[in-house]
């Protein structure tokens, strides 16, 4: 049974604070856990400092270090600077946290663009990798108030794709982390996926993928002046148990954005209502580029300076193959009479499942920052921010 849910509006010089919802209700997603038995209150630490006061000068030395196939917890606790590396951490290597100690202050940045799954500042292949208080972003973006601990950069600049973040592995999780670029910042690409409190930012596309991710309590901030993209989420097949939820978010732009689209790569754009903040689609090779989006948005209030929603492209094709609801939404944005025909407004009933970690599964995987770190033979304890 599953299916796709989003909610979210056109921004305009504003904001909007939204329980927001895009996911896709899935079964065999939350049946298994692979999280291994060990205690997680316990992680081997590894310290990176360009002072030369760590372990490694380099995040991607410190990560080379942990032995392939791990079953422990490794902590790799980044002192502040601004880390000029391309960071991979290979799919060989699960169980790593990568934390800073503040946001503003403990920056990865990287000037690489072009081709998707090359170009990102920062690669998760790995299973159950964790990041806490880092940033991702690019040099030529306005300075960002601090609002979070750490960042990831991409240093590209606005002159094509360039992704600072992307995540294939499963079991995923950020916390107080800042992902900044303008076309395709964070390619959320495959796996269950976590993010709390982060600041994301970009122009276009800025949150794409195909993987099934919880977005809790995360400020999206648009660049684009004109019809940008927040989202564009992809699946080849129906079959696939795959969405974005935003669940508590606050959406900001400078200028008046789509907030979601179709990602198929054959069928091009097809914008829908700015209501409609993220699109489902699906490939299928038998019967062509059909999208199979569902979206709802949950008590999603929005400001006055929200712009009222505008036409969407005409798309009647697969009216019958998408599905898009909404819950309790209230404030100037949550006018139903300027939906779409075949929109809807769910029940309590229809909206509880969209509203807790079990639809991705976080029940089962999630886990605290460690509170006990292993330095050789000794055991300390420590405080490393690393709050979920």
């Amino acid at each position: 049974m599953g299916f796709a849910v989003a909610a979210m509006k056109m921004v305009h010089r504003g904001y909007i604070v939204v329980l927001l919802v895009e996911l896709l209700v899935f079964c065999s997603f939350m049946a298994s856990s692979a999280t291994s038995s060990n205690d997680m209150s316990t992680a081997i630490l590894i310290r990176v400092d360009q002072s030369g006061n760590g372990d490694y000068g380099k995040i991607q030395d410190a990560i080379d270090a942990v032995p392939s196939n791990n079953s422990q917890l490794y902590f790799i606790l980044v002192k502040p600077g601004t880390y000029r590396e391309k960071i991979v951490v290979p799919a060989d290597k699960p169980f790593i946290t990568l934390s800073g100690t503040q946001a503003s202050t403990t920056i990865i940045t990287w000037g690489d663009g072009g081709e998707i799954f090359e170009s990102p500042t920062l690669s998760i292949l790995a299973s159950d990798f964790v990041g806490r208080y880092l940033t991702i972003q690019i040099q030529t973006l306005t300075e960002i108030s601090n609002l979070y601990d750490d960042c990831l950069q991409n240093a590209f600049g606005t002159s094509g794709k360039a992704v600072a973040v992307r995540v294939s592995g499963d079991r995923a999780a950020f916390y107080n982390c800042r992902i900044l670029s303008y076309q395709d910042t964070l390619l959320d690409d495959a796996g269950r996926h976590y993010y709390s409190n982060c600041y994301i930012e970009g122009a276009t596309d800025f949150i794409c993928g195909s993987a099934a991710s919880l977005f809790e309590k995360c400020h999206l901030h648009s660049l684009s002046e004109g019809n940008g993209a927040i989202t564009a989420q992809q699946r080849e097949s129906t079959s696939e148990n795959t969405g974005f939820t935003f669940l508590g978010c606050k959406i900001t732009g400078v200028g008046t954005p789509y907030l979601g689209r179709p990602w198929v790569l054959t069928l091009g754009w097809c914008l829908l209502y700015p209501s409609c903040p993220v699109w489902y689609s699906h490939r299928d090779g038998m019967t062509g580029e059909t999208p199979t989006s569902k979206g709802i948005y949950v008590i999603c209030p929005s400001d006055p300076s929200v712009l009222s929603i505008i036409d969407f492209l005409p798309c009647f094709w697969f009216y019958s193959t998408v599905y898009y609801g909404e819950y309790k939404c209230y404030g100037p944005g949550a006018n139903r009479t300027e939906r779409v025909e075949w929109s809807r407004s769910l029940s309590s009933d229809e909206a509880v499942p969209f509203l807790t970690k079990e639809m991705i599964g976080g029940q089962g995987w999630l886990r605290p920052a460690p509170t006990h770190f292993m330095r050789g033979s000794s055991v300390i304890t420590m405080n490393t921010d690393g709050k979920n």
